[in-house]
């Protein structure tokens, strides 16, 4: 049975991060494993408390995982910081997988963020250098070129390009809030071709979690042996219509904004 890897952060709300990626693999039919590399407290609405796990942990979990299961794929989510990002580069590097996506996860959609400002710099020296495709949306896009709103196809395909020059084999640049287009647009580029994958722009309000899904969906697709155009183009589909049938879980009260005291915890 194919295997797929998910680096990510747990989100205790189900509906992003590891979970949502595990659930992803199953669905595609690929046995799924985790690398855990921050605890969330979180649900539909926002990031309440984060608890980054120790560096050292997160390439122990790579490498029992490695040395036994092994991965036809794997992706990252959520890193958190430089230390993990450091541990990571040096284990992916000792113990390589066939693909890797990298979703460059820094912000959540509620506003937290879920990397360290600092850690910006180190996801794009260590990383994305060895990523077989980067899946930002128009804000982390901006952010990891410096320019500005990005707000027209051709400014998805010039950031693509400032992208695609970090390192990665392709960049793949998701327009779903373009203000310009009527339909969802994500760009492709691996630096001789550019594509669009166009699809209906949904009026749903029930968005958590997709950008974990989409990612998870691409590498599930590339450990069951899709070319990567292919494994996009599946993706893309399968997204479309996980955002079609959200099933709307969550009352939408918002996160704590406090820690809970618990009796004889001290």
């Amino acid at each position: 049975m194919e295997t797929a890897l998910t680096i990510a952060g747990s989100d205790s709300g189900g509906g992003a991060g590891i979970q949502a990626d595990l659930k992803t693999f199953h669905a595609h039919g690929v046995f799924g494993t985790s690398v855990i590399t921050a605890l969330t407290a979180q649900n539909t609405t926002g990031v309440s408390a984060i608890h980054a796990v120790p560096p050292e942990f997160v390439a122990e979990q790579y490498v029992q995982i490695m040395s036994d299961i092994g991965a036809g794929a794997a992706k990252t989510g959520m890193l958190a910081n430089a230390g993990i990002i450091g541990a990571l580069a040096y284990v992916l590097d000792k113990h390589p997988v066939p693909y890797l996506v990298v979703d460059p996860v820094m912000i959540s959609k509620a506003g937290s963020p879920l990397l360290e400002a600092t850690a910006v710099s180190a996801l794009i020296e260590s990383i994305l250098p060895r990523a077989t495709l980067v899946t930002p949306n128009l804000h982390e896009a901006a952010a990891l070129t410096g320019s500005g709103p990005i707000e027209t196809i051709r400014q998805m395909s010039n950031t693509a390009e400032k992208i695609r020059a970090m390192g990665p084999e392709a960049v793949l640049i998701k327009g779903g809030h373009l203000p310009a287009e009527q339909e969802a647009v994500d760009l492709f580029y691996d630096g001789s071709k550019t594509m669009e994958f166009r699809s209906e722009r949904l009026d749903q309000k029930h968005t958590h979690g997709t950008g974990c899904t989409y990612s998870a969906a691409i590498a599930a697709n590339l450990a069951r042996g899709l070319p990567l155009l292919d494994a996009v183009g599946h993706a893309k589909n399968y997204i479309t219509e996980a955002i079609r049938q959200a099933p709307g879980i969550g009352k939408g009260v918002g996160p704590l904004n406090h820690f809970v005291e618990v009796p004889g915890s001290e």
